[in-house]
């Protein structure tokens, strides 16, 4: 076995989790909940309408993996019979299960505690299931594999993500990608290995639903999604990104002054005024 395979297993053993699991990538996500659900987009409407369509019907449940504070969950309230997101991190589970008393007619959805590779419902019951943002911090084989025991014949697994940052001005996304960059390698330089997060690899998504040999077709669709921002918001999203949001938790200051400068820089662009934003997606699918 290799040595990361090891820590992966002394970790899970140690915090009681299921194998395969990291807790620092849960605790990655813990504190910043409401930030997160107030500055990241939700799921677009064409996610249901490129699943559904491979479906061919309405699903009779849909389980988000990964869920988060439900920003890729609430998309199928009027979409789907039954929906289930599934997250580990009690923050952002709570968050998203407050949430259910702000709206109306959410009988059908809910919000439980679960792993990716540990889902407590019934084979063959799901019709579709998808990861938002969130397949990068999973046990790609594990996951998949509990996947397929999930999805009925002709089920749908689907993962995506949108690229980092959104489509603005070259300089505000150099900016953006430079303090994401400048975070990890804080992290790298301040917090233990054991307590730190660790991400695959995006690019690698389609790869791993393929070579599962679990799925009888799979492919990935790309997609771009225009909406209304400001310029908070746009600082928002950048501060939301989880490594930026370790540095303040664990009172790490270093990225201080050119978090302030980047700021300056958003705001000079916008000018006070809203502009159209265009994220753009990478969607991988499998087909059970």
């Amino acid at each position: 076995m290799k040595k990361h395979e090891q820590d992966l297993n002394a970790n899970a053993e140690r915090r009681n989790i299921p194998e395969g699991n990291r807790q620092s990538n849960v605790d990655r996500f813990s504190g910043y909940q409401d930030t997160y659900d107030r500055y990241r987009p939700e799921a677009p409407e064409q996610v249901i309408d490129i699943l559904t369509g491979y479906l061919q019907r309405k699903p009779a449940l849909v389980v988000d993996i990964g869920c988060g504070t439900g920003l890729s969950s609430y998309v199928w309230k009027n979409a789907a019979d039954r929906i289930i997101g599934i997250e580990p991190n009690d923050d952002m589970r709570q968050k998203a299960i407050d949430k259910l008393q702000e709206q109306e007619r959410t009988d059908h959805i809910s919000f439980i505690a679960g792993y990716s590779n540990q889902i407590p419902l019934d084979s063959e019951s799901v019709d579709i299931i998808t990861c938002s943002q969130s397949f990068h911090w999973m046990e790609p084989a594990s996951t998949l594999k509990e996947a397929a025991r999930l999805l009925c014949t002709g089920g749908i697994f689907a993962v995506y993500d949108c690229d980092w940052p959104p489509s603005l001005h070259w300089p505000i996304e150099k900016t953006c990608h430079e303090l994401i960059e400048s975070a990890e390698m804080l992290i790298n330089k301040h917090i233990e290995d054991d307590r730190k997060a660790r991400k695959g690899n995006k690019n690698e998504h389609l790869k791993h639903i393929r070579e599962s040999g679990l799925f009888r077709f799979a492919k990935e669709i790309v997609f771009h999604h225009m909406e209304p921002c400001n310029a908070e918001r746009y600082v928002g999203l950048t501060l939301s990104q989880g490594g930026i949001q370790t540095l303040f938790r664990h009172g790490i200051h270093e990225l201080d002054s050119a978090i302030d400068a980047f700021i300056q820089q958003v705001e000079a662009y916008f000018q006070g005024q809203p502009r159209e934003v265009m994220f753009s997606y990478r969607l991988r699918l499998g087909i059970k």
